[in-house]
């Protein structure tokens, strides 16, 4: 009984540290971002030993995963498939900017650090699918086709892009709402509310 309790008491201190290594992670790719940041930062930022690191995790690319999962299940994508109740086309444009300027704000941190280092990465693939399947459903709310569709959707891409709304709202200084109005200017050729 006794070797039984020892060894649930090892499991979890060995999950504590593993957390304590990735919270460390999380908050150096926040502050330096992940190309900037080593697993001796890593280990000096956890107050662990290089080797615990590695012990955790044998390489970067298994530290930068687990990092990843833990902070999208904290910070999860909003999910674009309610948008498509919404019929009407500019509501249904500014309901889903309105969710994902708010989840830019909340990420803005770690996404402008993230995505300067590792955008064109396979890391990366996944968080731009996400984009793409969000420009999608709200380009379903137009009737347009062809060339027009083709232009409406890169409209909306630009719309939904992190860096979009870094640029309008942190280096132009416009509200959330304002920059709202804006892309829905740009991107259906509508009247502001």
């Amino acid at each position: 009984m006794a070797r039984s309790y020892q060894l649930k008491r090892r499991a979890e201190r060995q999950d504590q540290t593993r957390q304590k290594i990735v919270e460390a992670a999380i908050t150096l790719h926040q502050t330096k971002g992940l190309v900037a940041t080593t697993m001796m930062d890593v280990a000096a930022q956890a107050k662990v030993g290089r080797a615990t690191v590695y012990r955790h995790f044998p390489d970067e690319t298994a530290l930068v995963g687990a990092c990843s999962g833990q902070y999208f299940e904290r910070h999860p994508l909003p999910d674009p498939e309610p948008w498509r109740l919404i019929q009407d086309a500019v509501e249904r444009l500014r309901f889903g900017l309105r969710e994902t300027y708010a989840y830019h704000r909340e990420t803005e941190a770690m996404m402008s650090r993230v995505l300067a280092d590792v955008r064109d990465q396979p890391l990366m693939v996944p968080f731009h699918a996400h984009w793409q399947r969000a420009a999608e459903i709200l380009a379903a709310a137009w009737p347009a086709t062809g060339r027009r569709k083709a232009l409406l959707h890169a409209a909306l891409a630009l719309a939904l892009s992190f860096d979009t709304w870094r640029t309008l709202v942190r280096e132009q200084g416009l509200t959330d709402d304002q920059a709202i109005e804006l892309m829905q200017k740009l991107t259906c050729d509508c009247p502001g509310r």
